[in-house]
């Protein structure tokens, strides 16, 4: 994105800084099996989205939905030694001041603390998870809430995303996207500015503090 330069970078979790899919696909296919649903349809609905969402939209009337996010929660939870970073993302997110960065993730704060730490990645002084907002992805409440706590505009920030949910977010918050293809087999579904990963890009801090990005991908 060159001469683009941003207050802010904001980043989904998983498939974007966080390599958990397997561990999602494993969790989702297996609810679905107990609810005698289509597996296939429920991990392709289930991307980037809060679990309730999903949950919302496939489960049986009557379902106990706050319940089956809590036992979904605690088969992710339990899979802890499956999540690894995003090639690259350590240090690239290492080298963002850290008052200039967020995570904005649908998954509930209990799995998004764990997942962070687990991956090995550098906690953010701000975190918006699913319990924080009203409105979950596509909905753009999420990413404006953290560039309110950041104190920046939302239109002057980059959103790192990887799913379409979350582009969708980002894009209606008013956000310039950057779109996270490692974790996905066809990433040209989605148009706008892609990378694979984070090994090849660097993030510089002009003297005014605004953030650019310099690199391949």
């Amino acid at each position: 994105m060159p001469g683009h330069r941003f207050a802010a970078f904001l980043f989904d979790m998983d498939g974007t800084i966080i390599n958990s899919i397997d561990v999602a696909i494993e969790a989702w296919t297996q609810w679905a099996f107990r609810h005698g649903l289509d597996a296939t349809e429920v991990t392709k609905a289930m991307h980037g989205v809060r679990a309730a969402e999903t949950i919302a939209k496939f489960a049986p009337a009557g379902t106990d939905i706050e319940h089956e996010v809590a036992l979904l929660t605690d088969a992710e939870f339990n899979a802890v030694d499956k999540i690894k970073a995003i090639a690259g993302a350590g240090p690239f997110l290492a080298a963002v001041p850290h008052d200039k960065w967020a995570i904005v993730t649908s998954s509930p704060r209990r799995l998004a603390l764990q997942r962070i730490t687990a991956a090995g990645l550098p906690m953010p002084k701000v975190l918006i998870t699913a319990e924080d907002v009203e409105a979950g992805k596509p909905a753009p409440d999420c990413f404006i809430a953290a560039a309110k706590q950041l104190n920046v505009e939302i239109s002057d920030c980059l959103v790192w995303e990887d799913a379409p949910a979350g582009i969708a977010a980002g894009k209606a918050a008013g956000a310039t996207v950057m779109i996270v293809t490692a974790t996905h087999a066809t990433p040209g579904q989605t148009a706008g500015e892609t990378v694979v990963d984070y090994q090849n890009l660097a993030c510089n801090i002009d003297p005014d503090g605004a953030l650019t990005l310099t690199g391949t991908n």
